[in-house]
């Protein structure tokens, strides 16, 4: 068989090797593949989503080759494992309560105990520790997450290596349920072993979609928080920040009307302060939420052009003929398995 032949048949990660136990710790999630899946997102310039897409109006594009996609869905109650990875370090003490709250929320809204949604439960903080395995059971999760205290340092990258090695898979992955990430942190980094780059490029081979609802503030570092945006743009996510967000609406007049507390439009401490953050922190869970349930997902088997057959990563370009939006989706993917898979 050529090499356009083995392409096909091993083009990205599909239906795959089941695995019903939970995995050894650093044993990849291993799939085979025939064809690529490719969810998608596209939203308005207000940031609504644009839900009555057909696939005629998606144009896909691998390596400069135009691609003919043989499936296309936009369900809304799509199938789904999701991993919540909590940041438990020392940064996170000063709102624990609020985001914690917040991870309740997604795990109960993502999880309604549907036999088509799982999920799984992280927390990193020196380590990451998978506190609760792939289940549809959110309840066991919240109940899990209410023992857990901030401290220590944050491993981030290695919380999303064990999140795509060292889990129980559900029957149907990466196809049907789709796999996600939702990152609850500041994308602060202090512990890992992994790198960044590490860790997109295993998220990649895996299908892994990463998202983030930063717990970064309006004014503080930002670098840490264009660690999240990077990792969720190279795998088709996006980062919500309600601090942020929240502190651009509360400082107007900075610095015009000096006062200890911060020239916020609302007094640091008051309820109304409290409840405006509180509303920006749901708002973000329900963006998030509409997200993950509402993707457009598409699957094509490459067509691969000439000089492109042994590319160990291929770069993917989606459009819409639709003026002012925004598309959103993974940036490639690897048609082969890291070296030494084979064995």
């Amino acid at each position: 068989m050529g090499n356009v032949g083995w392409v096909r048949v091993f083009a990205v990660w599909m239906s795959a090797v089941v695995l019903l136990e939970p995995l050894a710790a650093q044993a990849p999630i291993r799939v085979n593949v025939n064809e690529v899946i490719l969810p998608v997102t596209v939203t308005d310039e207000k940031g609504r989503f644009v839900s009555n897409l057909t696939k005629d109006d998606f144009k896909i594009v691998e390596e400069g080759r135009e691609q003919k996609p043989h499936f296309f869905s936009h369900e809304q109650s799509q199938p789904i494992v999701i991993g919540f990875l909590i940041d438990t370090s020392n940064g996170m003490k000063i709102h624990w309560d609020k985001f914690k709250e917040a991870a309740n929320e997604l795990m109960l809204n993502l999880l309604p105990g549907d036999k088509k949604y799982s999920g799984y439960l992280i927390t990193y903080g020196n380590t990451p520790q998978l506190i609760s395995d792939t289940s549809t059971d959110a309840e066991k999760m919240v109940e899990k997450l209410a023992k857990v205290k901030p401290g220590g340092g944050a491993a981030l990258f290695d919380a999303i290596y064990l999140a795509c090695t060292s889990r129980k898979t559900v029957v149907g992955e990466p196809f049907e349920p789709r796999r996600v990430i939702v990152v609850i942190g500041d994308g602060h980094d202090t512990a890992s072993r992994k790198s960044m780059e590490e860790v997109i490029e295993i998220a990649q081979r895996n299908l892994v979609t990463i998202y983030s609802m930063s717990t970064v503030a309006f004014g503080m570092n930002r670098d840490t928080e264009d660690v999240l945006k990077q990792m969720t743009s190279e795998t088709g996510g996006k980062v919500e920040a309600p601090l942020n967000d929240i502190y651009k609406e509360l400082a107007t007049g900075y610095l015009e009307v000096p006062q200890d507390e911060g020239n916020f439009a609302l007094t640091v401490g008051t309820g109304a302060y409290t409840a405006a953050i509180s509303s920006s922190i749901f708002r973000s869970v329900a963006n998030l939420s509409g997200e993950i349930t509402t993707q457009y997902v598409i699957r094509y088997t490459p067509d691969v052009a000439p000089g492109t057959e042994n590319r160990q990563f291929r770069r993917i370009k989606v459009s819409v003929n639709l003026p002012n939006v925004q598309v959103r989706y993974r940036s490639g993917y690897y048609p082969f398995g890291p070296p030494g898979s084979e064995k």
